[in-house]
């Protein structure tokens, strides 16, 4: 077998050798083609080597560390109650303390507003003292006043440096305050007296003078200073008083007893704060000019901080205080579901129909029948005792059975008489009329609209309107834009009265608009009490008060202009006289005194027609 195939082998060699030179050539093209593949092939991966040189060296992406979650339990760690004072520490301008010129000005704002309310609660006259101090000059713009190396620091992007500081006093003759209540006035934020009261009051929430301690707390670092004497005789009590705003508590610095005080009762108090004093329309002094035109019965006395600058005595008008207003219980038609439902839990009232008449103003007898009847409820039922779906059925059966509108004594109007000798006083003019509206309710708060318009020289004829915005006696500077009063002032057509008047604003001509809206709870847009929220009720009342003075104003202007026309008329045709006496006198052959008196004849008789 081995024999036979080395034979085999033999044969194939040779028969090999034998092939055509045809064939051979074909063999010899088909190994060079493979030659120049196998050449290729090796000199391909060698450029890529080379590519692979010169290009970077790529890094390996790095890996993402896990970021370990917290658990509900770490979490519960970090949670802590937050006190109101320490909430409003740092949103101050929640308050309005967002910028130095306005802090000062809200600071001054709150102790005066303090300072009337107290006055006219206690049946006295108010008569009040402000002066402002420039204590400390600041570095920064807001300041006014400011170094070289503030301005160098500003430059290169630093801080933009401090406000300048202001020593604020304002003392009243007030019936002064207890010893227990002066810390928790002056210390703890949303303290007060006006809160649960439905009557009308400059201060509502009890955080207005208590914010501004806090505010000249944080700028300042030095307490608030309250001196008064409750008691006509015996010395007076100072305290220096700081807020604990983690506990919004008060602290006592300093306490004793002083003589510092003029005799009778009454209080100051001292405060030192970060601000900018400024004399246009938004500055202090505004503010106590309007107050005064609002509020005739008191007598303001203000020292601005100018070195050598004389008080300025902002007289009483008024000899008589305004009427008390009444507390009275809140309306059915202003209370929600869950105040309700929290009424009849603390209710001291043993029926439900009992409750009603008791807890409600205007709910008599019939008509807390006709709400049970209504909400289908046994009257007679304990009124702790009523169910949730009970209470939402009563809450829906007082909205749906009718109730008088709550009364009106619990507003004190400043009055029409009373309005117009303060606009006489403050504001100088040639025309003035006045209109004080029924009273109204929104939401179960009654609220009362008075209007007042003063027009004329020497008020500049080429601006626009000054509007002046009250609430419960107290000006509105700011954010006129977003106040009900300012939109419905501006959505009169002013040019129906004889004026001219810009699309969507204020009339242009001598013109100043006084509004002034009463009420047992201000529907203010904010805590900082600039603007009045935009109510149909509210609009409507301001609106119809606005256009009734515009009627009468519409009435002066127009017959001021035809008194100017026919002055006009007369003036030329006065002056066309002396040349008609003079052709009489050559037509008649009159004398001199005949003609003197034919001249005077018709001068006579032309100032008669013109005057019926």
């Amino acid at each position: 077998m081995a024999a036979r195939k080395k034979k085999k082998k033999a044969g194939a060699r040779t028969q090999a050798r034998r092939k055509t030179p045809r064939q051979g050539a074909k063999k010899a093209k088909t190994q060079r083609k493979t030659s120049r593949a196998t050449a290729s092939r090796k000199k391909a991966p060698a450029r890529k080597k080379a590519a692979r040189k010169r290009a970077p060296a790529k890094k390996a992406p790095a890996r993402k560390r896990k970021v370990k979650g917290l658990t509900a339990q770490d979490m519960a760690r970090t949670q802590r109650e937050i006190s109101v004072a320490e909430f409003f520490a740092k949103n101050r301008h929640l308050l309005g303390y967002d910028n130095p010129s306005k802090a000062l000005l809200t600071a001054v704002r709150e102790a005066v507003d303090n300072a009337l309310d107290a006055c006219e609660e206690g049946g006295i006259l108010p008569d009040i003292t402000v002066a402002i101090v420039h204590v400390k000059a600041g570095t920064g713009t807001r300041g006014g006043t400011q170094d070289e190396a503030a301005k160098g620091a500003r430059k290169r992007g630093g801080p933009a440096g401090t406000a300048d500081r202001y020593r604020v006093t304002v003392q009243d003759n007030g019936p002064g305050i207890v010893k227990a209540q002066v810390t928790k006035i002056f210390g703890k934020l949303l303290y007060g007296s006006k809160f649960h009261r439905l009557r009308m009051s400059r201060g509502q929430q009890g955080i207005g003078i208590s914010a501004a301690a806090l505010y000249g707390q944080l700028t300042t670092g030095k307490p608030i200073r309250v001196t008064t004497r409750a008691k006509k005789r015996g010395p007076a009590r100072r305290l220096d008083i700081v807020i604990d705003t983690q506990k919004n508590n008060p602290k006592v610095l300093r306490e004793g007893e002083t003589d510092d005080l003029p005799r009778g009762t009454g209080t100051r108090i001292e405060l030192e704060l970060e601000g900018r004093y400024t004399k246009g329309p938004r500055g202090v002094f505004e503010y106590l000019h309007q107050t005064a035109l609002a509020n005739p019965h008191a007598q303001i006395t203000f020292t601005p901080p100018e070195t050598g600058a004389e008080a300025h005595v902002f007289a009483r008008v008024v000899a008589e205080l305004p009427d008390q207003p009444r507390e009275i219980q809140p309306h059915p038609y202003g209370v929600e579901l869950g105040t309700l439902i929290k009424m009849l839990g603390a209710t001291g009232s043993r029926r439900v129909t009992s409750f009603l008449q008791a807890e409600f103003t205007r709910v008599s007898a019939k008509v807390a029948a006709a709400m049970v009847e209504e909400a289908e409820i046994n009257g007679a039922k304990t009124p702790k005792r009523v169910t949730r779906d009970e209470a939402e059925r009563l809450y829906t059966a007082m909205n749906a059975v009718r109730v008088m509108a709550p009364p009106t004594d619990c507003l004190a109007p400043i009055g029409e008489e009373a309005l117009e000798e303060g606009m006489r006083k403050e504001v100088e003019a040639e025309f003035y009329t006045t209109v004080t509206r029924s009273p109204s309710v929104y939401r179960g708060n009654p609220f009362q609209v008075e209007v007042a318009l003063a027009f004329g020289s020497p008020l500049p004829a080429d601006k626009a309107a000054r509007l002046y915005r009250f609430a419960n006696r107290v000006p509105l500077l700011y954010q006129q834009g977003a106040c009900a009063m300012a939109r419905a002032a501006s959505s009169i057509s002013w040019r129906s009265y004889d004026l001219q008047q810009p699309r969507g604003g204020l009339p242009v001509g001598p013109l100043a608009i006084l509004v002034h809206i009463a009420s047992v709870w201000v529907p203010f847009t904010s805590e900082s009490k600039e603007a009045v929220a935009a109510y149909d009720e509210i609009h409507k009342e301001v609106r119809l008060a606005l256009q009734e003075c515009g009627r009468r104003l519409g009435l002066f202007v127009r017959k001021r202009k035809r008194l100017a026309e026919a002055e006009r008329k007369t003036d030329y045709i006065t002056t066309y006289l002396p040349p008609i006496a003079e052709a009489l006198q050559d037509l008649l052959q009159l004398s001199d005194g005949q003609t003197a008196r034919v001249a005077k004849v018709l001068g006579s008789t032309l100032r008669k027609s013109r005057s019926s």
